[in-house]
């Protein structure tokens, strides 16, 4: 990586952390990207909350997270619209089949999935779930559609799944995301 305190200076990212064991991992996602010059707002879904604790995610980026489409802030324009404006990326990291599968049939059912279809900006989804889920015909099918509509993927790594099981479907490592991120707004700006 080159500089990794001015890669991403003055660039806002919508973290999108859902109901995987990966989770723990958006820590590191966290700190490497506010490292690089970010602004990262932390966005959980309730199963993400399962897995990882809000007020971790809050202390490393110094930032609210917001998980709740119902508890939004005290203005008079909703929460998720106000992020998903700010936002010059929406990077989900680990996404979960459910979330892929919300993505591409447009439902909007939690903070995360209302930020998504409220966002201008690009999408990144980085796929963590068993590599079953990951290899089924209708998961395939979601991810299929979203890269047809321009979403960016980083690719799950192969290896021991939190299941038991070896095979693809583990969250790519947090050196791959943040660089990935870092290539993707260097190539915007090229």
């Amino acid at each position: 990586m080159s500089d990794v305190h001015t890669d991403l200076a003055g660039r806002t990212i919508i973290l999108g952390v859902t109901g995987s064991i990966a989770a723990f991992k958006a820590a590191d996602i966290i700190s490497r990207l506010t490292e690089a010059g970010a602004k990262v707002y932390p966005v959980m879904t309730d199963g993400a909350c399962r897995f990882i604790q809000p007020l971790t995610l809050q202390t490393l980026s110094r930032q609210p997270v917001s998980s709740d489409l119902w508890g939004e802030g005290e203005g008079w324009q909703p929460g998720h619209i106000e992020l998903a404006d700010q936002a010059d990326l929406l990077l989900v990291a680990p996404a979960t089949a459910h979330c892929i599968a919300q993505f591409a049939n447009g439902l909007a059912p939690d903070l995360l999935t209302s930020i998504h279809l409220a966002t201008p900006a690009p999408v990144m989804i980085a796929p963590a779930m068993n590599g079953k889920m990951l290899a089924h015909a209708a998961t395939q099918a979601n991810i299929e559609t979203l890269r047809q509509r321009g979403y960016h993927f980083i690719e799950p790594d192969s290896g021991m799944l939190a299941c038991g099981y070896e095979g693809d479907g583990k969250l790519a490592s947090v050196e791959r995301i943040v660089e990935t991120v870092i290539g993707f707004f260097q190539n915007q700006s090229s």
